[in-house]
């Protein structure tokens, strides 16, 4: 039988494997950074913000990494390659997983230890959170590799297989 933490960490996973395949779409490193029409946030800086967003909340927050955030640099770095993107998705998943691994399942309804919009929801709340935040802007880190290359091709996110892993 498994957990909402361990069905949790079965997404995250999958959804931050679907990051690196769409990094990794990109046919070169300059294609990561272009800015396209009516999006304001290019590929490399959506990948960015997600590996910081997931660090801070799950890796320092929950998982006492020590990782401390720096959301502007985020949206303002410009030109890593995508190798330097890949390593901090990997270092991202990693630490998600092992702080998801170690935390109890009864602090799921204890609160977050971060207040968030003036209040401070529970730790399920978050991930939830976390998780639905993830998807979505891996669909416009999708659109924008697209529409930066021209190329329509799947990386096959959100792939219902993972969900095997879930079943109890």
């Amino acid at each position: 039988m498994t957990s909402t933490l361990s069905d949790l960490a079965v997404l995250f996973q999958r959804d931050l494997d679907t990051l690196a395949r769409e990094i990794s779409a990109y046919p070169d490193d300059a294609s990561l950074w272009v800015a396209v029409p009516g999006q304001p946030t290019c590929g490399g800086n959506l990948a960015l913000h997600l590996v910081g967003n997931l660090r801070h909340f799950i890796g320092s927050t929950l998982g006492r990494t020590g990782f401390l955030r720096d959301r502007p640099s985020e949206f303002s770095t410009k030109d890593l390659s995508r190798e330097a993107l890949l390593e901090s998705i990997r270092i991202a998943a990693e630490e998600v997983a092992t702080a998801l691994a170690s935390l109890p399942p009864a602090q799921l309804t204890e609160p977050f230890p971060l207040e968030l919009g003036g209040a401070h929801p529970t730790i399920q709340a978050v991930l939830l959170h976390l998780s639905t935040h993830l998807a979505f802007h891996l669909g416009q880190l999708d659109y924008h590799r697209r529409a930066a290359t021209g190329d329509s091709t799947s990386v096959g996110p959100l792939s219902l297989d993972h969900l095997a892993n879930t079943t109890r």
